[in-house]
């Protein structure tokens, strides 16, 4: 059966991907739309942990003030080219980003960036919580409550998009590390708001 430019059209909007890269996983998935997509996040996952180590020496450094002046972001973004640094795309996820540290108030860009003691000290507080209980449920329920709270509101990467929740940011960055083929890093990020230290 052949595929229609409109099935194309439909990969290329929720994928990002290029016209002929769709067009070609939807011939080798006889035209399933979902199985396609999903074939495209998987090579695009690949690609981003292939790229992870890239040097990204170019890239932007931006602002974003809230709507009402009181809150401002300045992010860094990295990148290997400038020919990808000055791509209107890039600066689109530049954009997410910025928006994303205004709402949501990261406090670091990565786990590895987080003091060691921070994270004791969070692991000690849930493990008051459940006290008196088995070590190894303990230990299950401290993780967890990692996962699920500390990380992902510390953590920007680790955050769920506020435009797509389904998503992490760490997962957004990769889809654009695929799209462009190259490494992309927040290298870092400062967050001001009005009357706050």
């Amino acid at each position: 059966m052949p595929i229609t430019a409109k099935e194309i059209k439909e990969v290329r909007e929720k994928t990002g991907a290029g016209m002929m890269e769709c067009k070609t996983v939807l011939e080798e998935t006889k035209g399933d739309i979902a199985q396609a997509i999903q074939n495209l996040k998987r090579r695009g996952l690949a690609i981003a942990e292939k790229k992870k180590d890239n040097a990204t020496k170019a890239g932007l450094v931006g602002s974003y003030i809230h709507g009402n002046g009181k809150i401002g972001v300045l992010l860094e973004l990295g990148c290997e080219t400038d020919f990808v640094a000055k791509n209107e795309t890039f600066c689109e996820l530049h954009k997410h980003l910025c928006l994303q540290v205004a709402a949501m108030a990261p406090v670091v860009v990565s786990r590895a960036d987080l003091p060691k003691e921070m994270i004791e000290k969070e692991k000690e507080f849930y493990a008051q919580e459940v006290k008196g209980k088995p070590q190894q449920v303990v230990d299950k329920i401290v993780e967890g409550k990692l996962e699920k709270f500390f990380f992902t509101q510390k953590c920007l990467m680790d955050q769920p998009f506020i435009k797509d929740d389904s998503q992490k940011i760490g997962d957004l960055v990769k889809s654009y590390v695929a799209k462009f083929g190259e490494n992309i890093t927040v290298k870092r990020f400062a967050r001001f708001e009005l009357g706050k230290e």
